[in-house]
């Protein structure tokens, strides 16, 4: 197997003026993701492949060129990769780079780690020394070897993750995720791949217009699918990837965002199953604070569209901080975005749970601690309808939470000076809280909050205090009312005499349903 391993490899190596290093330097290298490696010898005209060797016409002594779905094919340098580094000289170092690249190609099968142990252990030999070279930035990379790069890339990290492989915990809507990550078998090999990758994107050596051809649109792209890996250490090696790519390539920037709005979309309002959104937001986390000023319209758009419908999902906890870190700074820098921010919280405020429901006032107190007077006065009226709905829950950790906003003194501060607006709507809640709640901490609480309302306009209160009491004795009334006027219907039925079809009243318990 070892002797197959090698025959694939190149062994001559081809001067620097020679015609098939100069088609190298046009050409592109081939993958297709199907764990197949093409390597040309110099003089040959042999294409050898792993399903066996093929002759070729003979019409050319050219490479022989596959079609490929990411890269076209090229001429690897014919230099024996197992060569070390520092015994070649400078001049050959680039085209051995090439070959080592090469070598690191060929795929191997991980779940069984009984199979191909002395080739699996030359591959990581060769990633490391690699990864050492690009760290030492010793000499500039050539155009070949960008291709090489890129080519070897692909084929070791750009998969498509079987069903099997996909963890089905989100399945059940869950919050919090217990389950345990899945790990990838192949993941020591794919960790150095990762890392050479890092090394190359941020290498001073790598010239950006050069590379920008092949770390491209599609190269982009299929990063960007990793994202759903169930493994969590692939996706922070992507993350960090993927943030360099975006500061270093500025003309894919904005292709960059638009893809990352589409998978957000895609998870928002179809599937609400991706294992990347926290890695992506963390990403946008530090690409929210480059923006300019003023915002441009695209990205209140991006605010809008995608970062307040990502409240919706069942699985917000698994990324609330980072999405929370995000709307934050949007407001830092633009703070009329703060209603925006929530009335769109306000719209999709998780009725019947609870743990979103704490999440959401934790997130509304952190806007309400930088929001200005003109934009809080915007939003005051239906923000504490709902803060007064959650003051009521039977829940009492959503209670609690929603009463712990009048621990914070600039909260406190934006109530005091709209008392007049804020308090007629939550005096009913505190006293209802204060007259039937069950939980004792939610009682000290609504008194101590009460108690905060006197304190701060005894007058208004003692005012709202009667306004609730008149409120109270005319609902009392009218439920009086109706109740002396279900009875009389019930006693005019039951005298009725049954006839026919008609429908009878059979005992008057039949109307006693609560609302």
């Amino acid at each position: 197997m070892l002797k197959q391993f090698f025959s694939k490899l190149p062994r001559k190596s081809l001067k620097p003026d020679s015609p098939e290093l100069n088609r190298t330097n046009s050409g592109r290298f081939s993958t297709n993701n199907s764990n197949t490696t093409t390597a040309t010898s110099a003089g040959s005209g042999t294409h050898k492949s792993n399903g066996g060797d093929k002759s070729s016409s003979g019409r050319s002594n050219g490479a022989k060129r596959t079609s490929s779905a990411v890269f076209p094919a090229s001429v690897v340098a014919g230099i024996e990769p197992l060569i070390p580094f520092k015994d070649v000289p400078n001049a050959e170092k680039m085209n051995l780079f090439v070959s080592k690249v090469s070598l690191c190609c060929v795929t191997f099968d991980f779940t069984d780690p009984t199979k191909n142990c002395v080739e699996k252990d030359v591959k990581k030999h060769t990633l490391i020394e690699l990864l050492d070279f690009v760290a030492s930035g010793s000499m500039r990379f050539s155009e070949p070897a960008i291709l090489a790069m890129c080519r070897m890339c692909a084929v070791n990290l750009f998969r498509v993750f079987p069903p099997n492989y996909r963890s089905s915990s989100h399945q059940g809507g869950g919050e919090i995720d217990d389950d345990e990550p899945m790990f990838d078998p192949a993941w020591p090999h794919l960790q150095i791949v990762y890392d050479l990758l890092l090394k190359f994107i941020t290498s001073s050596c790598l010239d950006t217009k050069i590379a920008k051809r092949y770390v491209d649109h599609s190269f982009i792209l299929r990063l960007l699918d990793l994202f759903d890996s169930d493994d969590p250490r692939e996706r922070e090696c992507l993350k960090t990837i993927m943030h360099r790519v975006y500061g270093k390539f500025m003309v894919h920037r904005p292709f960059i965002r638009k893809c990352v709005s589409n998978i957000f979309y895609r998870f928002v309002f179809e599937t609400e199953k991706h294992n990347g959104v926290a890695e992506l937001l963390e990403i946008f986390g530090s690409v929210i604070t480059g923006f300019a000023l003023p915002l441009k319209e695209e990205h209140k758009i991006f605010l809008r569209r995608v970062l307040i419908p990502l409240h919706k999902p069942k699985s917000l906890g698994s990324y609330f901080q980072q999405l929370s870190y995000c709307i934050m700074q949007f407001i830092e820098k633009e703070p009329k975005l703060a209603s925006v921010v929530i009335n769109g919280l306000l719209k999709y405020w998780p009725i019947t749970n609870s743990q979103k429901e704490v999440m959401f006032l934790g997130e509304i107190e952190e806007i309400l601690e930088s929001i200005n007077m003109v934009e809080f006065q915007k939003v005051m009226v239906p923000l504490f309808w709902r803060i007064g709905c959650c003051i009521n829950s039977m829940h009492f950790q959503v209670a609690e939470r929603a009463l712990f906003l009048w621990n914070n003194d600039q909260i406190v501060n934006l109530i005091a000076h709209n008392r007049l607006v804020i308090l007629p709507i939550i005096f009913p809640v505190l006293e209802k809280n204060a007259q039937s709640h069950w939980n004792p901490a939610v009682l000290n609480l609504t008194l101590n909050v009460r108690k905060m309302f006197s304190e701060m306009d005894d007058v208004l209160f003692i005012s709202c205090h009667s306004q609730f009491r008149e409120e109270d004795a005319r609902l009392s009334l009218a439920a009086e009312k109706r109740k002396k006027a279900w009875e009389r219907l019930e006693n005019a039925a039951s005298h009725q005499p049954i006839a026919g079809n008609t429908a009878v009243l059979v005992t008057p318990l039949t109307t006693s349903i609560a609302c």
